[in-house]
């Protein structure tokens, strides 16, 4: 096994661990609520720039809402399992992507029910979001793995704005 070959594969255990420590703490915000409040609210502040959060579009755990609505929990949930499914359907060394109209097709039911719920036309249900959600964030690992295997491969950036240095990071990992 090459070194970029390692570092692939390093790449993709971490973005799937991530994946799911994310999902993790979305989860245990609830749980944490009645037993450690300053660590939920510190959860809930973390997913706040990245969520609305509105109570009555989120899944409730143990009384309280999740730290992020259906959609997103979706979307997340989503990225882990496309990741996850990722090595049985490509290669880790591919940097082809999706076609656009893969991309069009798939994001097709988030945009129009979003749309839908924007414009008033109808509100849909924590479920419907939540499975537009995991429809569209099942592909956002097939963007984001070829992504990073290209800046492997390619040892892109070599150096980026301040002096930081992507191999230079990854090398101090060995």
């Amino acid at each position: 096994m090459s070194k970029a070959e390692r570092k692939l594969i390093i790449l993709y255990v971490v973005t799937v661990v991530g994946a799911a420590l994310w999902l993790a703490m979305i989860v245990l915000a609830p749980l944490l609520k009645n037993h450690w409040p300053f660590g939920a609210d510190l959860i809930y502040a973390v997913c706040s720039p990245l969520c609305h959060q509105n109570p009555s579009r989120c899944f409730v755990l143990s009384g309280h809402p999740l730290a992020v609505c259906a959609r997103c929990l979706g979307v997340y949930g989503g990225f882990l399992l496309g990741a996850c499914l990722y090595l049985l359907l490509r290669d880790l060394r591919s940097r082809s992507l999706p076609r656009k109209e893969v991309l069009i097709a798939i994001s097709l039911p988030i945009v129009i029910d979003t749309a839908g719920n924007v414009l008033q036309l109808w509100t849909t249900t924590a479920w419907i979001r939540f499975f537009t959600g995991i429809l569209w964030g099942s592909i956002l690992p097939s963007f984001l793995i070829p992504g990073l295997t290209d800046m492997v491969l390619n040892k892109w950036p070599s150096a980026m704005p301040g002096g930081f240095s992507l191999n230079q990071s990854v090398k101090t990992l060995e």
